[in-house]
């Protein structure tokens, strides 16, 4: 294969990789040896060392094992950015056993489905989730429940003033230990003496199993090895050669139980002995004055963190000059937002592309060389691409012209768990079909067109939303927005837009319309716009586009049924 992109790899970074030996929790007990006195974790002012940290995980694998856990069981962890995330992961894998990372926004039919799929049997979550935890472990067979409060890991005098807090936000939840079923962290800490025993892993067997629901269907587990997860840290590492191991300062805001935050903000800057601040949720105002006390150099984000901030009122009042970089993925960046932010910093914004399935990093624009935005860059180191024919799913497109995108590479998972079918349609022949539409252009740079299940064909013609959405975002009075195919009688579906104007801002669905109409083709312009206080998202930060498609597709069957 002609790899186009190689020579447009910054001449420090290398074609191929070599690869540790050995699973991620030995990796992470040879940082500890290099770096015992540097802080692994920042939180509100609280900090362990990686010494201190090491030794609560270590404590935790014993505490583990005296719950039963063993090599190859899962066990979920259902928290927020916290050290005790940091601490149930790496135990969890240090006993060889599996972790299945929750999302605390989860309702009890969500748990429910993912913990009986993955068999969970042992859950890490905190006091205030445990009453629905608690619900939906008794149709499960979880076991036992370990539960923490945030209270446990911050410095004086927030540790005394949580409590009335947590009242007030009516967030307080007396759990009921009893040391048979359910336990409490800290004192689990507090009883287990470190681990002696070595981590059974190897580097094939499972470490994660990563939910994912995709665009459609039932949420699938991602089985991620440690080989899998580990390769991805090297090439992250590998890709930024002005990487000062030891020394640099991670914004851990993306959640560590989405794929994304888990390697860039939790396991690579673990691998490389760098401080990681943690932030529990996204709040601007929050982030904004720990960036400025905290004097990051890495910031791993989303487009909506980064749109936040270039539009918060009161920015100029913060010194955000120590971000050297940031690298950005899950939603399309709009280029106004990353030209502002670089010109605030002064850091550099580096857009990527990933997706559960491969650890999640695939591509990443070059650091120190051509950087295109509005492309997703080129494949990371041992990684290959191609574009795929839409038509027959077989042969590769030529430069320029729109497929599915494929990729290969030690990053990509083993399959889903427990799905054979759909494990064989994804992973064809050693390549990982993503489900993305995109092309690539004669330097080997590779630009996402749309998902396909998010295509909208209106009247035969074929319209990508993120076209749509980029002209959107470059209007000067919109904040969000996003674009969705909605059904139409005539046109089979049709174009319309959901936006989010600036703070103080007012705009008419009619000025969106008129700003559409002279950036693009008639056909591509939304027929309906409507203005919205805000768009649902993730808790990565990615708008619900999905969601609310069916929502306008509930609204029309029921126009249609009264009419």
């Amino acid at each position: 294969m002609d790899r186009l992109w190689y020579r447009h790899y910054n001449p420090k970074v290398p074609h191929q990789l070599d690869y540790p030996d050995k699973p991620l929790p030995v990796l992470l007990e040879q940082t500890v040896a290099k770096y015992p006195r540097n802080v692994a974790t920042y939180f509100m002012g609280a900090t362990l060392t990686y010494k201190a940290l090491w030794d609560q995980i270590q404590r935790m694998a014993t505490a583990l094992r005296d719950l039963g856990v063993q090599k190859g069981d899962r066990v979920g962890i259902m928290l927020p950015n916290c050290p005790q995330t940091i601490v149930a992961y790496y135990a969890t894998l240090q006993v060889g056993a599996v972790a299945v990372m929750t999302n605390p926004m989860y309702v009890e039919r969500e748990m429910e489905h993912q913990w009986n799929d993955a068999g969970v049997q042992v859950v890490f979550t905190l006091d205030h989730l445990y009453p629905k935890v608690d619900r939906a472990a008794a149709a499960t067979r979880v076991q036992k429940i370990v539960a923490t409060s945030l209270r446990e890991c911050l410095p004086f005098p927030l540790k005394w003033l949580y409590p009335l807090k947590a009242r007030k936000d009516k967030l307080f939840t007396a759990v009921p230990y009893d040391d048979r079923r359910v336990f409490s962290f800290t004192r689990l800490l507090r009883q287990s003496a470190p681990s002696t025993t070595p981590c059974p892993a190897t580097l094939e067997d499972l470490a994660l199993l990563q939910y994912t629901g995709g665009t459609t269907g039932v949420s699938k587990g991602v089985m991620l090895s440690h080989a899998n997860i580990l390769a991805n840290v090297i090439q992250i590492c590998g890709w930024n050669p002005e990487l000062q191991w030891g020394k640099e300062k991670v914004v851990g805001i993306l959640p560590f139980f989405h794929v994304f935050g888990m390697t860039v903000a939790m396991n690579q800057p673990l691998y490389t002995g760098a401080t990681i601040i943690l932030l529990p949720r996204f709040e601007i105002d929050s982030l904004l004055k720990t960036l400025h006390k905290t004097k990051p150099t890495l910031f791993p984000g989303v487009p909506t963190i980064y749109v936040a901030i270039v539009n918060h009122p009161k920015i100029k009042e913060f010194d955000l000059s120590s971000i050297r970089f940031c690298i950005t993925g899950s939603a399309p960046m709009p280029l106004e937002i990353l030209k502002k932010f670089e010109e605030i910093t002064g850091g550099l914004i580096i857009e990527g592309y990933g997706l559960s399935e491969a650890s999640p990093v695939t591509h990443v624009n070059p650091i120190g060389a051509l950087r295109k935005p509005g492309s997703i860059g080129v494949p990371v180191p041992d990684t290959d691409c191609r574009i795929i024919s839409l038509e027959d799913g077989v042969s590769q497109v030529p430069v320029g012209e729109v497929g599915e995108l494929a990729v290969k590479g030690p990053q990509v998972m083993k399959g889903y768990w427990n799905m054979p079918e759909e494990t064989a349609q994804t992973l064809r022949d050693g390549w990982l079909y993503t489900g993305d539409i995109a092309k690539m252009d004669e330097d080997g740079f590779v630009y996402i067109v749309d998902r396909k299940k998010d295509m909208i064909i209106a009247g035969g013609y074929n319209i990508y939303p993120r076209e749509v959405d980029e002209v959107l975002y470059a209007h000067p009075k919109v904040l969000d927005a996003v674009t969705v195919g909605v059904p139409d009688p005539y046109r089979g579906e049709t174009v319309k837009a959901f936006v989010v104007p600036k703070p103080g801002e007012t705009v008419t669905p009619e000025e969106i319309i008129a700003f559409c109409k002279s950036k693009l083709a008639a056909y591509k312009v939304p027929k309906a716009v409507e203005i919205r206080e805000s768009l649902p998202k993730t808790m990565v930060g990615k708008i619900l586009r999905k969601e609310l498609r069916e929502e306008e597709i509930r609204k029309y069957e029921q126009s249609k049924a009264s009419s």
